[in-house]
């Protein structure tokens, strides 16, 4: 019974340990699921199940009936033109980044929105090119495709290169598409855990400087080749200086033009955006300009200047993928994928937070896997969501996926009707307003500053992740950076917080007895915690752990004690020791026998439990020895292992465990577990953990049950003395326990408890 006295509280039960409490409360017996009813579940089929899958396959048929016509409709309409425009413009600069004609930008800002819409959850985020997975997709078709040939193909043309890239783009798009589909298909979501915010920070950062060194051929308009491979920036950079004097002055005085009015503008928008009723479409406002003034002007024939030049018209017909190419970008492919998703979650997720709605991890693989198909299949490239778009999406005031399909709209019509008027814009414009872009991911920087004060770890694997990404490549450097985060999780789970525990405030709370100065600890007693699951790795490293605390190897101790039981009896057999009322006394000088002598050969015999049967009398190993026997005294009568935070214990570990605990009984130290989890003493009695030496009476529900227990059970100087006092009118016997034992209030314990 609880009985609240003020702000505290106050608590009289028995002193339970685990086979106690188990006899008091029965507990209730429930079936666990095996993996065959799991399996029937799963093929089973009934009306409701067809419609709930229908329903999960396909949520635009949920929530497009409860769609708020009056309310959103002029909402959805205006975000949707603004995303629209600026999905336009991102397509066509970020088609530079896969190193494909920028009219082929305009079918990746298009085809995956209409995909998105019927299979997509989120209402918020804008499909389309993202420059991290355009860049990662140009890897491979800079591969693949060099600048100095049109690989295996005889003509070696700009068209006939311009082609073969557009295929190997679409290709790897195609199959980045099969991959996530099958990962959704497959219930896979939960892979996005693997990629830590970290993790994801340093690679987009990462990706962000190779999106600015890839963009300098054309803000200095120099003929640089594509280097994809490991040190491939290193490379590019020199390139690009060992040219430098061949710099065109024209694209670079745009370029810097416009990088800097687009900075300008966008912090303005980003000052304001309370007082600003929509951001002011900059990227718009200059494509427009610098198309007008390049119309007029005829940069091109001055200066000559590299422009977009003529754009496809319309749309041309589906293609099937390249085999071929399958085969050599597997690992670009599955690399895309993952990214694109993991990206495309994470902000769907803000937004899902942000507006109190579901989104399902597997759905959304699903709907980015049909999105990038398609978009394949259409020569398009991989696509996931920008961040800059998602944000005029839903800054702009749009409710659902309506405003994706009218800004999947407006890239429609400028590619059926009016691309031919961006025709003589500047392909350093294009890298500009790419650049432009990048402000979000390059200002990630300041997050090693705050990483290195919140958690070191987080901040080694932001540091080794765009290290990793910048040096060897995206594709190898995410591989590297996921293997040595899970690394990082193998060291922390290996090396566990382990710590010695005491009674604080004179209470039943028990910290870390470095960490207050009010500490009380039973004379005789470790308390012993770890906080992190057991398993085959870091048994070792706790064992050694635990010898550190109680400040002696039980092992050791043990086979001292048989070694001086073995030396005894050979004594007692020469007559050289004496029994007498007060003890042994040696009659004679002792004689040194070497430790190996007395080993016999046979070190198992050490290990086992001391057997003093045979003596004529009991042997206190705490008292004075016979002169030239020495054993180490041991000031401990009593181990808590602390196990609350453990979450499992493998076979591995138990074993281990096991041989450690019997190591510590066989030189009559009792060994207490508490706190252990649901399920903890089932598995340790499958696993035959229990035994003659090991009972299950040694767990207990909580450390303070078993450090009463122990109060109780040992009554020695420096124990507190147990009174029996009768508690009139309760009809139970209670334990007091003085104020010189924990010094606080009176602990009350019934009797009724079994020891």
């Amino acid at each position: 019974m609880v009985e609240p006295v003020g702000n505290h509280y106050v608590v009289a039960r028995p002193v339970y340990s685990e086979n106690l409490f188990n006899e008091e409360h029965e507990k209730l017996h429930r079936y666990h699921k095996t993996f065959w009813d799991h399996l029937k579940r799963y093929f089973s089929c009934s009306p409701q199940k067809a419609k709930k899958i229908v329903l999960h396959l396909f949520p635009v048929i949920s929530w497009l009936p409860a769609y708020r016509f009056r309310e959103w409709i002029l909402s959805d309409i205006s975000s949707g033109i603004n995303t629209g425009l600026v999905a336009v413009l991102q397509g066509l600069a970020f088609a530079l980044l896969v190193n494909v004609p920028p009219g082929y930008g305009l079918y990746a800002a298009f085809f995956p929105i209409l995909v998105y819409f019927i299979f997509g959850t989120s209402r918020h985020i804008s499909v389309g090119p993202f420059p991290v997975l355009s860049l990662m997709v140009g890897g491979a078709v800079v591969r693949l495709v060099p600048d100095e040939s049109a690989g295996n193909s005889t003509s070696t043309n700009t068209s006939a290169i311009d082609a073969e890239r557009v295929m190997v783009a679409a290709s790897v798009t195609f199959l980045s598409g099969i991959f996530q589909l099958l990962l959704g298909i497959f219930r896979f979501g939960f892979i996005v855990i693997y990629l830590s915010q970290p993790l994801i920070s340093g690679f987009t950062t990462a990706a962000a400087i190779h999106v600015l060194v890839s963009q300098l051929k054309f803000m200095f308009q120099l003929n640089v080749p594509g280097f994809n491979k490991p040190f491939g920036i290193i490379y590019t950079l020199e390139s690009v200086f060992s040219q430098i004097t061949k710099t065109n002055i024209a694209d670079l005085v745009t370029s810097l033009v416009v990088l800097v009015v687009v900075f300008i503008v966008k912090e303005i928008n980003e000052r304001y955006k309370a007082k600003l009723p929509a951001p002011i479409p900059i990227e718009l406002l200059v494509t427009v300009l610098a198309a007008l003034i390049s119309y007029f002007v005829k940069f091109e024939e001055k200066f000559n200047v590299a422009v977009i030049g003529k754009l496809q018209e319309g749309f041309q017909a589906p293609v099937a993928p390249d085999i071929g190419v399958f085969q050599k970008c597997v690992v670009d492919s599955i690399s895309i994928a993952i990214v694109g998703f993991a990206v495309a979650f994470s902000v769907a997720k803000v937004y899902s937070v942000k507006h109190d709605y579901p989104i399902d991890g597997n759905q959304e693989l699903i709907a980015f896997g049909l999105g990038n198909i398609v978009g394949g299949s259409f020569k398009g490239f991989a696509s996931s969501t920008a961040l800059s778009r998602s944000g005029v999406q839903e800054s702009t005031g749009g409710k659902t996926q309506i405003a994706g399909i009218i800004s999947a709209i407006i890239v429609l019509i400028v590619i059926l009707a009016i691309g031919f008027l961006l025709a003589p814009l500047q392909k350093s414009v294009l890298a500009s307003l790419a650049l432009g872009n990048l402000k979000g991911m390059l200002m990630q920087f300041k997050e090693i500053v705050i990483l290195w004060k919140k958690d070191k770890c987080d901040c080694v694997i932001w540091v080794v992740t765009f290290l990793a990404a910048v040096f060897l490549g995206l594709d190898i450097g995410l591989a590297t950076a996921v293997a040595f985060q899970l690394l990082t999780v193998v060291i922390r789970s290996q090396i566990p917080s382990c710590t010695v525990l005491a009674n604080v405030g004179r209470s039943n709370i028990y910290r870390n007895r470095k960490d207050f100065t009010d500490i009380y600890e039973p004379e005789g007693v470790k308390i012993f915690k770890c906080s992190s699951p057991i398993f085959f790795a870091n048994i070792e490293f706790f064992r050694q752990k635990l010898i550190t605390a109680v400040g002696f190897n039980p092992q050791r101790i043990l086979r001292k004690r048989n070694k001086a039981l073995r030396k005894i009896r050979k004594m007692l057999k020469k007559g050289e020791l004496q029994v007498t009322p007060k003890g042994m006394i040696c009659v004679v000088n002792h004689t040194q026998e070497s430790d190996e002598e007395l080993d016999n050969n046979s070190i198992e015999e050490l290990d086992q439990p001391t057997n003093m049967t045979d003596l004529p009398i009991q042997i206190n190993w705490g008292a004075d020895l016979p002169l030239g026997i020495t054993v180490p005294r041991v000031d401990i009568h009593s181990i808590i292992l602390d196990f609350s935070s453990v979450s499992f214990l493998d076979f591995s570990a138990m074993r281990v465990l096991q041989k450690t605990l019997k190591e510590f009984v066989r030189i009559d130290i009792d060994v207490y577990i508490t706190g252990a989890p649901e399920g903890f003493l089932d598995k340790l009695e499958r696993s035959a953990f229990f035994d003659e030496e090991i009972k299950t009476s040694m767990l207990f529900l909580t450390i303070h049950d078993a450090v009463l227990h122990i109060l109780m059970k040992k009554d020695v100087a420096s124990s507190p003395k147990l009174k029996l006092s009768e508690e009139k009118g309760s009809g139970k016997d209670y334990v007091v326990i003085p104020t010189n034992g924990l010094r606080s209030r009176e602990h009350t314990i019934p009797t009724e408890t079994k020891f």
